[in-house]
C-alpha cells in the first residue's frame, strides 16, 4: 500500500503523494455525508412535522454541538498519538494508548454527560425558546446527552482506525448508520398510518413520538455504530490496534528494537500519554467551547427574529454542512497522512501533504458551494413545505456559497495542524475570529437585515479565517510547534 511507504521511509512521487491523499480522502468524505445526512434526515422528517417542531430541534442544536464537540475532541489527544506511533513502526505503543484512551474518554464522557442532563430542562429558556417548543427541545436534548458515552466511543473508534490509516470501515459504518437513522426515524417518529403505494395500500405502524422519536432513532442508529466501530478496532487481527495482542509485549522502536525500560502493554495511565492528550484535547476543547459559545450566542441573537427563523436557520445550517462535510473528511485524511509522516520524522513530506488536502479541500468546497447556490430552494424544500422557511433558508445558503473556499482552507488547515499535535495557535485562530467578527457582526447586522444579516457576517468571519490559516500553512510555522 501507498500509505506504507510514509513508514518505510521511500519517495513518493507527486503523483503518488496525490493518489494517496484520494484514496483517504474519499471514504472519509463518504463517512462525513453520511453523517450530515443523518442530520438532514432527522431535519426533513421533523421539518414534515411543522414549524414548533423544528424550531425546537434547531434550539438546542447548537447545544448539542457543544457537548458533541467536547467529547470529539478529548479522543484526538489519543488518535493523534496513535498516527504518530504508527508513522514511526510502533505498533505497541500504539495499543498502549488505545487501551488507556478507551478509559479515559468513557470516563470524562459521562462527565460532560450528567452535566448536560442536569440543564436539560433550563436549557431551551435560556435560549429564548417559546414556551409552545422549550418542552420538545429538552427531551431531544436529554436523549443526546444521556447517549454520550457511547457516542464518544463511536467518536473514538472512528477517529482511531482513520490515523490507523483504516478509512474504507469507519466509512462504510457511516452509512449504515444513516441507513438505520432512516429506518428507526420512519416507525418513531410517525404514528401509524395507510399509505398508496402503486395502487396497493398498505398500514405501516409507527410509535408517534414526534421529536422524541427523532432523537431515539438517531442515538439507536449510533450506538449500533459504535459497537461495530469498536470491533473493527479491537478485536478484529487485520486491524493494527488489535488488543488480542500479548499483553507482555514492550514498547517496540523502528526497526524491531526493543526497550526494557518501557511499560508493559495493559490499561495502566502513563502519564507522558496523558500529557500529551492534554496538551493536543485541552486547546481543542477549549476552542470548541468557545466556538459553540458563540454559536449559542447567535442563536440567541436569532430567536428574537421568531420561529419561522429560527427554523430556517437550523435548516440552512444542516443544508450547508452537504458543502462543508467534504471538506472535514479531507481534513480528517490530512490528519492521518501529515500526523504518520510527522512520525517517521519527514517533515517535507508533511508539508507537501499539507499544501497538498489543503488545495483538494477548496476545490471540492467551491463545487460544492456553486451547486449550493443553484439548488438552495429545492435543497430547502426537501426538509420543510412552509413557504416562508424555504424562502428564508435558501437566501442564507446562497450567501453562504460564496464563504465557502476559504472556509475548507479554515478546515483542512486545521486538520494538517492536528496531525503534527499543534492545536494551540490554530484554536486561539478559529475562537478569536468567531467571536471577534462574527457575533458582533451578527449582533449588528440582524436588527436591520434579519436572518439574512446574521448570515452575512457568517460569511464575512468564514473568509477571514480562512485566510489568517492559509497564510500559517503557508509560513510553516506549525511544523516547530508538533508533539
Amino acid at each position: 500500500m501507498l500509505i506504507d511507504k510514509i513508514r518505510s521511509g521511500e519517495r513518493l512521487s507527486f503523483g503518488q503523494q496525490l493518489k494517496l491523499t484520494a484514496q483517504l480522502s474519499w471514504p472519509a468524505m463518504m463517512a462525513q455525508l453520511s453523517s450530515m445526512m443523518m442530520q438532514y434526515i432527522d431535519a426533513a422528517m421533523v421539518g414534515h412535522l411543522g414549524a414548533d417542531p423544528s424550531a425546537a430541534v434547531g434550539l438546542v442544536s447548537t447545544s448539542l454541538w457543544l457537548f458533541w464537540g467536547i467529547c470529539s475532541a478529548v479522543t484526538m489527544g489519543f488518535s493523534v498519538q496513535v498516527a504518530h506511533s504508527i508513522g514511526a513502526s510502533d505498533h505497541a505503543r500504539g495499543r498502549r494508548i488505545l487501551r488507556q484512551s478507551i478509559i479515559a474518554c468513557f470516563l470524562f464522557s459521562l462527565v460532560v454527560a450528567g452535566v448536560g442532563a442536569a440543564i436539560a430542562w433550563p436549557l431551551p429558556h435560556w435560549l429564548g425558546g417559546k414556551e409552545s417548543i422549550c418542552p420538545d427541545a429538552s427531551i431531544y436534548f436529554l436523549v443526546f446527552v444521556l447517549a454520550l458515552p457511547l457516542f464518544t466511543m463511536n467518536y473514538l473508534g472512528g477517529g482511531m482506525l482513520r490515523c490507523s490509516g483504516n478509512m474504507k470501515v469507519p466509512g462504510g459504518l457511516n452509512v449504515l448508520m444513516c441507513v438505520l437513522d432512516v429506518i428507526f426515524n420512519f416507525f418513531l417518529i410517525f404514528p401509524t398510518r395507510a399509505i398508496d403505494l402503486g395502487g396497493l395500500h398498505m398500514t405501516l405502524p409507527g410509535a408517534g413520538l414526534g421529536v422524541l422519536g427523532a432523537a431515539l432513532g438517531t442515538a439507536a442508529a449510533e450506538i449500533i455504530t459504535a459497537g461495530l466501530m469498536m470491533y473493527f478496532l479491537c478485536w478484529r487481527k487485520s486491524s493494527a490496534l488489535c488488543l488480542k495482542s500479548s499483553e507482555s509485549e514492550q514498547l517496540s522502536g523502528k526497526g524491531g528494537r526493543t526497550s526494557r525500560a518501557s511499560l508493559p502493554v495493559g490499561w495502566r495511565m502513563e502519564k507522558e500519554v496523558l500529557r500529551k492528550a492534554l496538551k493536543v484535547s485541552a486547546p481543542m476543547t477549549l476552542e470548541h467551547v468557545v466556538i459553540c459559545g458563540a454559536q449559542i450566542a447567535v442563536t440567541v441573537i436569532v430567536a428574537p427574529l421568531g420561529v419561522m427563523a429560527i427554523a430556517a436557520n437550523a435548516f440552512a445550517v444542516t443544508a450547508e454542512s452537504l458543502c462543508y462535510m467534504p471538506g472535514y473528511g479531507i481534513s480528517e485524511a490530512a490528519t492521518t497522512l501529515v500526523g504518520q509522516s510527522y512520525g517517521a520524522k519527514r517533515q517535507d513530506l508533511a508539508k507537501r501533504f499539507g499544501y497538498i488536502t489543503t488545495g483538494l479541500g477548496m476545490l471540492t468546497m467551491t463545487i460544492m458551494g456553486v451547486v449550493m447556490y443553484i439548488f438552495a430552494a429545492d435543497v430547502m424544500a426537501l426538509m420543510s413545505p412552509v413557504k416562508d422557511i424555504i424562502d428564508l433558508g435558501a437566501g442564507a445558503l446562497r450567501i453562504e456559497a460564496f464563504a465557502e473556499p476559504m472556509f475548507a482552507a479554515s478546515i483542512v488547515a486545521y486538520g494538517v495542524m492536528i496531525g503534527v499535535g499543534d492545536t494551540v495557535l490554530p484554536a486561539v485562530m478559529n475562537f478569536s475570529s468567531i467571536w471577534l467578527v462574527r457575533v458582533p457582526l451578527a449582533a449588528w447586522l440582524a436588527p436591520t437585515m434579519g436572518l439574512m444579516g446574521v448570515w452575512l457576517a457568517m460569511c464575512i468571519e468564514l473568509c477571514f479565517r480562512g485566510a489568517i490559516f492559509l497564510w500559517r500553512l503557508i509560513s510553516g510555522a506549525w511544523l516547530k510547534k508538533g508533539l
